[in-house]
Order: C-alpha cells, then structure tokens, then sequence
C-alpha cells in the first residue's frame, strides 16, 4: 500500500520550503535592474543658469527606447523650444538628448519626458531649469500615473487576461499530455483548449494596438493610428507581441489537425494517444510561447540575462502547468457522472505528481528570481516589490499545505480502491477505469467508471467500495482542488502586479543616485587671483564647470578687477592638464560671450584632480599666466546596458 504523508512530514516540507525562498531570496551579492529611472541631467533639477544651454541632456540607469516625443523642453509660455526628437547621446542607449532653440529667454523652463526601459515598462517624469533666474510661472505637466489614464488601466487588466489565457492553454495540454493521454480525453479537453487559446490571442492582439498609446501616454482613439502600429511592431515588446500570435497561428492549426484526427476515430480508438510527434510539436510551441513574455520583461534586463530568460520561461511554464492543470481538473471533476463520464482515479494520481513537480520548479525559480530582483531583508519592508513579494510568499506557503492536502486525499482514494480491485480478474484496461468506482451509483461517484458501463466489464460485488468512505475522500479531494485553484489565481494576480512593479534592486540604485546626485555640486568652481600690471591691484579670474564630472562640461570664465566688479580683457586663454596620468594640455578654446568667456562641449576623459593653465591678457603687451585645480568626479555608477 502506498504512503499516506503525514500531517508532520507536510509541515515540515512546507517550513523548508519557506526557509528556502527567505534564506537565497537575500543572499548573493551584485546589482539586478529593471525599470529604468532618472540617474541625472544636465542642466540639473533646480539648477539656475547664468546663459542659455544649447542642449538638455538626460542620463537614465539602464537603456531606454525613444520615441518622437519621449523629450520636451517647454518655455514659461508653455511652449515647445526644442524642435527636434531626442536622440541618444554619443550612442549610449542609457541616455536622451534634445537640441534646444536659439534666442531662449530668461525665466523657469520645463523638461518632460517619457521614455520605455529595457523591460518594456513605460516611466516618465519632469523636472525644471531656470535661466537667468526663476519666473513667476512655469510649463504645467501631469504628474499622474501612467496606469491611471484609460489606456494604462485597460493595459493592465489586458496583461492579466494574456495571463491567465496562458496558464489555461498550458494546463489543459499538460493535463492531456502527460495525466490523461488519449485521444478520448483530448476530446473532452477541445473546450478548455479553445477557451485558453481565444483568451490568449484576443488579449495579445488588443494589446498590440494598445502597445503605443500605453507608451506615448496617447488617447484611446489612438489605437487606430497605423504609424504608431508602424512604430510599435519594431520595438522589443511589439516584437514579442506580434510573434506571440504567429506562435498561436500555429498551436490553432496543431489543434485543429488533433480534433480531426479525434474526429475521423471510431469507439474502438478511445484509447489511443495521439503520437510523440504531436506532443513535442506543442512542447516546442508552449516554450516559445513563454519566451515572447521572458524575452520583453524583468528578464531581459539587467545582470545574467543569459540565465534569466530560460528562468523565467520555465517559472511561467511551471505556473501554467500547476493552475491550468488545476483549473482543468477541477472542470472534468464537475463535468464527471453528468454525461461527460467518469475520471479514472489514476488520472488524479498522475496529475498529482506532476503538479508537485510543477509547484517544486516554481519554487526554484522564484528563489533565483527574488535574489535577483531585492537582495536585502530591509527591502522586504520597505518597497513597494518588497512587500508584494512578501504577500505572494505567504499564498504560495499556503497553495503548498493545500496541495498537501489534496495528495493526501489522493493517495488514500488509490490505496483503498487498489486491493479491492486486485482480488478480482478484471481485464487491464478496464482495472483503470474501475479503480476508484461503483457502477452501481455513477451519479455520485466522480472518479470512477468509464462513459460506458457495459463497455468497462462489471467488477464484482465484493469489490465495490463502500461508497460513504469513497465519497467522503472524493468531497475533501474536490474541495481543496477547488481550493488550491482559487489561491493559485491568486497568485497569478500577484504575478503579474509584480511585473508591473519597479524591483527593489532598482529602486534602492535610484534613490542612491538621487541622493549622490542632491549631496555633489551641480558645478565646480575655481577661483584663481592674478596680478593686474598696477601696483596692488590684483584680480580674481572664476572657472566654473559644469557638471564637473567626466564628459561634456560646461566652461565660463569670468573675470574680476580688484575692486569686485567685472572686468573685460581682451584676450583670454584655459588648458587643462592631468598630470598624475600625463594628460594635456587640452585647450579649452574658449569664445568671447561679451562680459564673460566660454565653451560648451569642453571632453575631460578622466577623474581626478586637473591642473588649469589660465592665460589673462590685460593690455596690447601686458599678460599673466597663473595656476589653479579642480577635482573631476567620475560619473555615476550605471548597470550594464
């Protein structure tokens, strides 16, 4: 007789397992990303200029896509001053860069901006920059969320919907493939398969039309515009998209030649599967399925893609497996004694196993996904993925004692119905069929005897069951399916709210950025004194560089007589050298702006501490060479594109 798991044994998995995911899920070390965000900009938040810029520049913490209106600059009148769509600076994927107007005046202007992460997510933001000095009034941009407009809301009920879609279509493939493989079952399953398989593909193409509105923050009507579907068939996620339904196309034309087939069989061929053949083809299928949805989210970005993305579409195939094989029972248990026939019991058995197996592969992979996406017990508390995660812990320890619960109220349907069965002759084909039955009450026995009872051979008297013992097991049994089936959706909400939010890992990188970004000046100033030619008249020459960091910068140079006022020169020249490293000079060729001298693209390609060579020219004959530092900051630390 097989083992029945005691309530002890139960517990104890069920803690080892949850020891499990909270021991790895803060271990390891290194940095996993998803969501881009803001790292930097220049001109900087708040920062106020004494001239006009020629270019914004934003600086994100992974790569991002743009799009004609990812960047814009808008004056105090709220109007737009950069003419032309942002582009990547210098080719760096993490990066935005817009080419502002000529002739801009003083006052507050505003940068919106919007832009897709690598993942496929959306962010988007605003920030300001005065020139001159602040006005009284400024560009007013929405601060709401992005799934807050009808677009975003109706995106995000339509990615659970894709879901769920998925784990019907798997599991009830699973559960002919592998729990009840015949031919005769696949005809009781084509109703499930189809409802799966239209979810699916109605969810994925609303959500193809839906991909470019959901990232430009458009209207609703705009899922109409065929030059936004242009756009959007090019990038990653409507990429993913649009393969997701040439994958369907596929699995619709499998299906169909298997309902042919299952047509064109007479009663003799119940039995008969339907082939290795067949079921790789869907295997291959399912997997690439699964990877349209790993290769356009969290996976896709950040550290260990290459290990990530199989991780990720073995824990969505695990979860199709579990709750649509669940959904799937749970549907043939009730359709069972009411015409539709009998479930042979070892059909439960079989789904057991690999249900377990599935829950067991979930587990696994969520460990690997936790550590990549928190990494520290604070962030459990403290985030918003934190504590999602931490509530989706709690039901998956929950869908585990159920589970147990179900495998135990299997296991004694099978070892009370097996020696009744064994101490009779009964053909082996129909053993299966009566394993856990009465003919005598098929109404309410609902794993038992096959469609026909006078097809399945009559089994003894003596051999039945005694039916109240039989269907006080099935009842528990179909309960806590029931029930596991409730709590694995529930999970699968949480799943894919988690998808939709930025992860620990990035959120705590972005908020460090910040407050780097807030504590380091906006600019470095040098203030070099000089002899003026006249006795005791010595000036103050001001280099001011901005952002100070490694990269483009900012140079104006101003001039100072002894008295505190301005003064003009007709010549003035800066290198800069890096003596530690040996180099320069590099000349910064500065331009006479009338009152002041400057340059905008000045490269300084190493941090450090840099030596400045400035050159005063007060008079036709008279002029001074004097000698000054600054310390250049690297730039803010990045992941990996």
């Amino acid at each position: 007789m097989r083992p029945v798991p005691s309530p002890s044994r139960t517990s104890l998995t069920v803690l080892a397992l949850l020891a499990a995911v909270f021991a790895l899920l803060i271990g390891g070390a290194g940095s996993a990303f998803a969501h881009a965000s803001l790292a930097g900009s220049d001109p900087a938040d708040n920062s106020v200029l004494e001239e006009a810029p020629r270019q914004v520049t934003l600086t994100f913490t992974e790569s991002v896509t743009l799009s004609e209106d990812a960047v814009r600059v808008l004056s105090p009148e709220n109007q737009r001053v950069n003419p032309a769509p942002a582009q990547h600076a210098d080719g760096k994927g993490g990066t935005a860069r817009v080419q502002l107007s000529d002739g801009l005046t003083e006052g507050t202007y505003t940068v919106a901006w919007r832009v897709v992460s690598a993942d496929g997510h959306p962010i988007s933001g605003a920030f300001v920059f005065s020139i001159g000095k602040p006005s009284d009034t400024a560009a007013v941009v929405p601060d709401g969320s992005l799934d807050d407009s009808t677009v975003g809301r109706l995106y995000k009920f339509l990615r659970y919907v894709a879901y769920s879609g998925l784990a019907l279509l798997v599991g009830a493939a699973a559960f002919v493939a592998v729990c009840w493989p015949a031919a005769g079952a696949l005809r009781r399953m084509r109703r499930l398969l189809a409802v799966g398989w239209i979810v699916l593909a109605a969810s994925t193409v609303v959500l193809l039309l839906l991909r470019g509105p959901y990232e430009t923050a458009g209207r609703l009507t705009a899922v109409f515009d065929l030059s936004q579907l242009g756009r959007t068939a090019v990038g990653r996620p409507g990429l993913a998209l649009i393969v997701r339904l040439v994958l369907l196309a596929a699995a619709a034309v499998l299906l169909k030649w298997c309902a042919v087939r299952i047509g064109n069989q007479g009663a003799g061929d119940e039995r008969r599967g339907l082939g290795m053949r067949v079921r790789w083809t869907g295997v291959v299928l399912t997997v690439a399925l699964a990877v349209t949805w790993a290769a356009a989210e969290h996976a896709s970005a950040g550290i260990q893609v290459p290990l990530a993305i199989p991780v990720t579409v073995l824990h969505l195939l695990a979860m199709g497996v579990w709750l649509g094989g669940l959904i799937t029972l749970v549907t043939v248990l009730r359709n069972s004694g009411s015409g539709g026939g009998m479930v042979p019991a070892s059909v439960v058995g079989r789904f057991s196993t690999m249900a377990f197996a599935a829950v067991a592969v979930l587990v696994g992979t969520g460990v690997y996904q936790s550590w990549r996406q928190v990494g520290s017990w604070g962030a459990l508390t403290t985030t918003s993925y934190g504590r999602t995660l931490v509530v989706k812990v709690a039901v998956v320890v929950l869908v585990l004692w159920v589970a147990s619960l179900s495998r135990r109220w299997t296991a004694r349907l099978l070892d009370e119905a097996a020696p009744a069965v064994e101490r009779h002759t009964v053909p082996e084909p129909e053993r299966e069929k009566a394993i856990v039955g009465a003919p005598a009450a098929p109404a309410a026995t609902d794993l038992a005897c096959a469609p026909d009872a006078g097809n399945a051979g009559e089994v003894p008297g003596d051999a039945r069951l005694p039916l109240a013992e039989v269907d006080v097991h099935r009842r528990r049994l179909r309960r806590t399916v029931a029930v596991e089936a409730a709590l694995g959706v529930v999970v699968l909400v949480i799943t894919t709210l988690l998808t939709g939010t930025q992860p620990s890992r990035a959120e705590g990188e972005t908020a460090a950025a910040v407050a780097a970004a807030a504590q380091e000046p906006q600019a470095k100033v040098a203030t070099v004194p000089f002899d003026m030619g006249k006795a005791g008249h010595q000036g103050n020459v001001q280099v001011t560089l901005a952002p100070g960091r490694v990269g483009e910068n900012t140079v104006e140079v101003v001039v100072f007589s002894a008295d505190g006022g301005l003064a003009s020169v007709p010549e003035l020249r800066l290198t800069l050298t890096q003596e530690a490293l040996g180099i320069g000079p590099i000349d910064a060729k500065l331009l006479n702006q009338k009152g002041f001298w400057a340059v905008y693209d000045l490269q300084l390609p190493m941090p450090g501490e840099w030596t400045l060579n400035i050159t005063v020219r007060t008079s036709e004959i008279d002029q001074v060479t004097v000698r000054g530092s600054v310390h250049i900051t690297p730039l803010p630390r990045r992941p990996a594109e």
